[in-house]
């Protein structure tokens, strides 16, 4: 991780035009390296700290460095380049005739030369892993977990440093969530780009994030690893997100040896393994 954060949040706050105070004074840095998760109630402010991020919404107060630039003053363009952001339903943002067309349609929208969106396109087809049989294929006609890696591969042909993932598992069956998680990873560790996902998923959570943001009424409640925000009860209780129930059940044997930081199935099985060979 490097020192420099990629994104910086300076004392921001956000107000809607109807009055209503979504973020109050958050003050948050994002590095090279994060695969974090935001978490809290819906009306926790997540969504709309996540629009700040990209220069969809431009702070009230404060200040948001992204890459050196600062949003107030950079064209939603521009940002798009270096802070993606996928819409939990990917059909929101699909409104091409084909895949190909879709993903093409970033790199034209910035004026690219013709070889080149060729090359980026492709190159975001294969990271997500798309056949080659679907690229004329009208994305709508498509299995959600395929228009998903579609609306992905739209924001990879920009390529941006940072991909913003808004609930990415909903609607999906166990299997399905787990497969689009370990894209993402593989996007992280393979590809080098830095993932939040906005979620309600905690075993997601648990299982795949390295760092959490837990907010609550606009405000930042907790912040660093996930096993150590999962182990602050009072902080959780305010964001009205409880962790899963494998960790809250190591949490109540703590007395018996288990780790309150306790995160999947496999840990509790290991640690209960070492507690009877004792």
């Amino acid at each position: 991780m490097s020192e420099a954060p990629y994104i910086s949040v300076n004392d921001l706050v956000f107000r809607y035009p109807d009055g209503t105070l979504a973020l109050d004074k958050i003050n948050l840095k994002i590095y090279d390296g994060d695969l974090m998760a935001l978490i809290g109630q819906n009306g926790s402010g997540k969504t709309t700290l996540s629009k700040c991020l990209n220069g969809l919404l431009k702070p009230t107060e404060g200040s948001i460095i992204v890459d050196g630039l600062d949003t107030r003053h950079t064209s939603i363009t521009s940002m798009a380049k270096r802070v993606g952001y996928v819409f939990q339903n990917p059909d929101h943002q699909l409104f091409n005739s084909s895949v190909w067309s879709e993903v093409a349609y970033g790199p034209r929208n910035i004026q690219l030369p013709p070889e080149e969106i060729k090359e980026r396109v492709q190159e975001a087809l294969d990271v997500v892993r798309m056949p080659s049989r679907y690229y004329e294929e009208h994305p709508f006609f498509l299995p959600k977990g395929l228009r998903q890696r579609v609306a992905i591969a739209s924001i990879l042909a920009l390529r941006p440093k940072a991909i913003i993932v808004d609930e990415p598992t909903t609607g999906q069956d166990i299997k399905q969530s787990r497969e689009i998680m370990e894209f993402l990873v593989d996007l992280h560790e393979q590809q080098g780009h830095i993932i939040i996902i906005i979620t309600h998923d905690m075993p997601i959570v648990a299982r795949y994030a390295r760092r959490v943001v837990a907010m609550g009424q606009g405000h930042i409640l907790a912040d660093g690893p996930t096993a150590e925000v999962f182990a602050q009860p009072e902080a959780l209780a305010k964001t009205f997100v409880e962790p899963p129930q494998i960790t809250q059940l190591a949490q109540r044997c703590a007395d018996l040896g288990f780790s309150p930081r306790t995160l999947t199935v496999e840990e509790m099985m290991e640690q209960t393994r070492q507690i009877l060979n004792k």
